[in-house]
């Protein structure tokens, strides 16, 4: 279907959508946190980078990443329409993921940063939260 708006129309609406966040991601984590007795975790801390999820007392921050938002090719979709646009955005997005983790382990802190397609599989989530839990004073780098 042809789009009813001309290209710099479809550009000032798209400029003006701004994110709710990924809340049906966090509800999901929340919900495998729940099931599995995980507490001490805070939501939306205030800090640079942003992490979904910290636990203080640990030092560790969690990031839900949605697949497409972020390149993960678990359902092979890629844009047809304004590709070149996507491609540098994605990239943009991957690029600065990689500086928040390096942020955060420059100031001691683990990282976990989770996909989006993850979340179906509760067991694979629950043991990198264990495993970094349990590695909470160890030097390590969990990312994707």
């Amino acid at each position: 279907m042809a789009d009813v708006f001309d290209k710099k129309t479809r550009s000032n609406v798209m400029r003006r959508v701004k994110s709710n966040g990924n809340k049906s991601t966090e509800l999901k984590l929340i919900e495998i946190f729940h099931e599995h007795g995980i507490s001490g975790w805070k939501r939306h801390y205030p800090v640079k980078g942003h992490p979904d999820f910290v636990f203080l007392s640990q030092k560790i921050a969690i990031f839900v990443d949605g697949c497409f938002w972020h390149g993960h090719n678990c359902r092979n979709t890629t844009p047809k329409d304004n590709e070149e646009y996507w491609s540098k955005k994605i990239a943009r997005n991957k690029k600065r993921d990689v500086e928040i983790t390096g942020h955060f382990e420059k100031r001691g802190w683990k990282t976990i940063r989770i996909w989006e397609c993850e979340l179906n599989d509760h067991m694979c989530v629950l043991m990198r939260v264990f495993k970094i839990m349990s590695n909470a004073n160890k030097p390590n780098r969990d990312l994707k």
